[in-house]
């Protein structure tokens, strides 16, 4: 039976602040005063994500978060799948970026374009899974979806990630050229969030 969430605070699984922003502007907008804290401002370090799926990783990271803070979680999981590259980066699309100094979105969107080449079929989505836990292990989780193309060369400094080369179904700007306010609501987090309304909080 699914249950409903109940209480003022809920701790994000992510160190990510634009993240927790996101989510925070997306609770303001549906009227509910939630207090939300990141792992990182409980001193949590981020859980190995060992997932073969989003769905997998969200769940890792929500459960972790949950039973070391004693406290409702909600985690997030996200990828970009690309049609000509088998569904890759995928499940993997935080690690293309990574290098030793931290996250390299540009050189990411590089790898992307090298290994698409010449193929003609630019069709891509961007997936985003919420995953709500309680501490006795109790989950909630939805997945929703944004579809579109890939564009090169990047376009726009909005948003984040692989934003500057995705452009969503019936629009005409990628992410990277959306404002966040309008981004926030066409989104895959947009679609997933709403739906973890429906699910959890109404």
């Amino acid at each position: 039976m699914t249950r409903k969430f109940s209480g003022g605070e809920l701790v994000v699984a992510t160190h990510n602040k634009g993240k927790l922003l996101e989510l925070q502007k997306m609770f303001e907008r549906e009227g509910l005063d939630i207090k939300l804290s990141s792992a990182a401002d409980h001193g949590l370090e981020s859980p190995e994500e060992t997932g073969t799926t989003c769905i997998e990783n969200a769940l890792l990271k929500a459960k972790f978060v949950a039973n070391e803070t004693g406290k409702i979680a909600l985690a997030d999981d996200s990828g970009l799948f690309i049609s000509a590259l088998g569904g890759d980066p995928g499940v993997y699309s935080a690690d293309w970026a990574e290098t030793e100094n931290g996250r390299d979105f540009k050189m990411a969107m590089e790898r992307v374009h090298k290994e698409m080449g010449d193929n003609p079929d630019k069709k891509a989505y961007f997936t985003s899974v919420l995953v709500l836990c309680w501490p006795d292990g109790h989950c909630e989780s939805v997945e929703g979806f944004a579809h579109g193309i890939i564009v090169w060369p990047p376009r726009g400094v909005q948003g984040h990630g692989y934003d500057p080369i995705f452009m969503p179904r019936g629009r005409n700007l990628t992410y990277g050229e959306i404002m966040d306010a309008e981004k926030n609501t066409i989104s895959h987090r947009a679609d997933s969030f709403r739906k973890m309304m429906d699910k959890c909080f109404r």
